[in-house]
């Protein structure tokens, strides 16, 4: 089955999310667990915990169809100190809120060097903060997404996030989100059903299929290789329609969250109802 859906909204409480997805007619769909441009947030009240276990069994969602994003602000390879405390104390809030609400994965961008450390360093840091916030918590896997590469963003590079991984203690608990926008702006051509397949053999090559456990789908603003981050809706950017007809006609990509994170959110209906034509 292809669990497809949009980055929906908690406002209003948490146990909205699975209830907004289900409105849409998605079958899977992505959330933050807290505001994602805040630093901190008032915990979960044991009352929030039980509605949205509650909406997820009303609507017929199970953790595997979900895939929360964690926030904007944290950057595991910030080389200061006390920027990247700030950093750890926010993933780990954020992994103990997918705890709490039986949520098996925590979706993150590795982060930016800064231009103050090499790439290889930047790698290990994010490799090493992964440790120790996993050694504290259980049950919900880091997944390491990849970037468009701007500003010193790790994760361009499929290697990149082999390295990340190399240094990852617990393997069984580390996987990758590829995000289509991102994958065409760091410079892969999966414009054509070719390119597509051409890149993900260089994927599993590099990373393996084995750690994949979702993907953001999104069209591009931005032309391939330009390495910025603007996100378009379906068939409306520069990747066009033959990327997402080639993923929802590989087997690979079932069970796996297939999250849009398309800007216009009048669009996801329609948008979640053309992917599974594609089937």
């Amino acid at each position: 089955m292809y669990y497809i859906g949009p980055h929906v909204s908690i406002g209003g409480g948490v146990a909205n999310a699975p209830k907004n997805a289900k409105a849409l007619g998605a079958t899977g769909f992505g959330m933050f667990v807290k505001n994602q441009r805040q630093w901190t947030a008032a915990p979960y009240a044991p009352a929030d915990i039980e509605a949205f276990k509650h909406q997820m069994a009303v609507d017929g969602y199970t953790a595997a169809q979900v895939m929360p994003h964690a926030g904007y602000l944290i950057n595991l390879a910030n080389p200061d100190e006390e920027a990247h405390a700030k950093s750890m104390g926010s993933l780990m809030d954020e992994l103990r809120r997918c705890m709490s609400l039986g949520l098996d994965k925590l979706n993150f961008h590795p982060g930016s060097h800064l231009r103050k450390l090499t790439p290889q360093e930047a790698c290990a840091r994010v490799a090493q903060s992964m440790n120790t916030a996993l050694a504290q918590t259980q049950g919900v896997t880091l997944v390491i997404e990849n970037t468009a590469g701007s500003g010193g963003n790790l994760g361009a590079p499929f290697e990149e996030l082999r390295a990340i991984i190399d240094g990852v203690d617990d393997k069984s608990r580390v996987g990758v989100c590829l995000d289509t926008m991102h994958t065409f702006a760091a410079g892969f051509d999966i414009r054509t059903r070719d390119g597509f397949l051409a890149t993900m053999e260089h994927f599993d090559r590099t990373v393996g299929f084995t750690y994949l456990r979702g993907m953001h789908i999104n069209d591009s603003k931005v032309a391939l290789n330009s390495h910025v981050d603007r996100h378009e809706s379906l068939g409306q950017g520069l990747l066009g329609i033959e990327v997402f007809r080639c993923i929802m006609a590989d087997a690979r990509f079932e069970n796996m969250p297939l999250v849009l994170e398309t800007p216009n959110e009048t669009l996801w209906e329609r948008e979640i109802q053309q992917l599974m034509e594609m089937r």
